[in-house]
Order: structure tokens, then C-alpha cells, then sequence
């Protein structure tokens, strides 16, 4: 299997664990009323469900995108030799009315 195959599969199993932790820990201290809400509703179950896909969602989008963003590597040299732009400036003569005043 490829490397980045590999690397995207760990991150998503490890950002739906986190989310069953999260979900887990916000039930278990009853966050917003939350599982009152589930266990007293004949669909609660729907929501813990959809509270945990979503956030596994979430949470495996940021784990993966952390790991590759921490892939950079700096071995190699970087730009060209910055060498300075030589650029004459030129005078423009710009008409001006001497008989306005000042705006206000």
C-alpha cells in the first residue's frame, strides 16, 4: 500500500477515536443537557450517531491535514540568486489648476 494511502487511512482512524472520545466525554458530563436529551428520546441514538460521524468527519480532516502540513522538508536550496532589479525612474509632469483652492 502507499505511503500516503497508509498515512490517510491512520489519520481518519485516529480522528474517529478522537471524536468517540469527544462525544463519549460530552455525554458522560452531560454537556448542553446532552444525554438527557439522547436517552430520553426515542431517536437519541440517531443523534449520538450523527454527533459522532460528523465530528469523526471534522476531526480526521484536521488530524490529516496536521500530519501533511508537517511533512515539509528543507534540504534543498531555496530561490534564485536575488540579484538586484536595476530600474531608472522617470519624472512625469502632472497639469495642475493654480486657480482652486482646496476641497473640503
Amino acid at each position: 500500500m502507499p505511503k500516503l494511502i497508509s498515512l490517510y487511512i491512520r489519520n481518519v482512524l485516529f480522528g474517529f477515536a478522537l471524536s468517540g472520545v469527544f462525544v463519549g466525554a460530552m455525554l458522560y458530563l452531560n454537556i448542553a443537557n446532552m444525554w438527557h436529551l439522547v436517552s430520553t428520546s426515542s431517536m437519541g441514538w440517531v443523534a449520538a450517531v450523527m454527533l459522532f460521524m460528523f465530528n469523526g468527519i471534522v476531526f480526521a480532516g484536521v488530524q490529516f491535514a496536521i500530519a501533511i502540513m508537517r511533512m515539509e522538508k528543507d534540504n534543498e536550496p531555496k530561490g534564485g540568486k536575488r540579484d538586484p532589479l536595476i530600474v531608472e525612474l522617470q519624472p512625469i509632469a502632472i497639469p495642475v489648476d493654480e486657480g482652486q483652492g482646496p476641497r473640503r
